[in-house]
């Protein structure tokens, strides 16, 4: 896979060069690892993500998910953030710009996963640490997430600077059976912003 190439980028993001292991991919990288993100999409899910999807998961699925996601990041309303080990796509998270005119200063944080086989090694941080600075390379300071109750990634965020707004009860169907309950976070990067 050919990393960050800044002239398939727009003018904002093609400033940002995240730390290795994490790579910024334009929409034509991104449709290049299709099949590399649907592999890990199904593992993440068959774990226990809860990511958006119900088992059984097939892998065309997945690659449909993404070839969607490859195309809002070819259209710059959106970004892919990759987390390599080796060779190895090893994680993602997606940043997705608010469309909305009086929203322009705003953006959610989507999709972060990482492999069960790479889980342990600061990858989930890493690309959290990435997104602020891409969000405040493209003026985007409030960031908005969202997470299933009880799963990992809720210690994650607030040890990422999130803060918790609520929980919703029953927000969604857990990959596996039953509803899931949802946990709002939010991040404001103007601390962050240098003077």
């Amino acid at each position: 896979m050919t990393v960050f190439d800044a002239t398939s980028m727009t003018p904002a993001a093609s400033s940002f060069v995240p730390e290795p292991p994490v790579h910024l991919l334009s929409g034509e990288q991104a449709r290049a690892v299709i099949p590399d993100l649907a592999k890990l999409l199904k593992d993440c899910v068959e774990d226990g993500a809860g990511i958006g999807f119900v088992l059984p998961l097939t892998l065309e699925k997945a690659e449909v998910f993404w070839q969607e996601r490859a195309a809002a990041v070819a259209s710059g309303t959106a970004f892919m953030l990759v987390a390599k080990d080796g060779a190895e796509i090893a994680g993602v998270v997606m940043l997705c710009l608010a469309p909305q005119d009086n929203g322009r200063h705003r953006a959610d944080v989507a999709k972060l996963m990482v492999h069960p086989d790479h889980r342990r090694k600061g990858l989930a941080r890493k690309l959290m640490t990435a997104i602020d600075g891409l969000a405040l390379s493209l003026g985007r300071w409030l960031l908005v997430l969202d997470t299933v109750t009880g799963d990992r990634a809720e210690k994650l965020y607030p040890t990422c600077g999130y803060i918790k707004v609520g929980v919703i009860p029953d927000y969604a169907s857990g990959s596996h059976e039953g509803l899931d309950d949802t946990t709002v976070f939010y991040k404001d990067l103007r601390e962050i912003i240098p003077k």
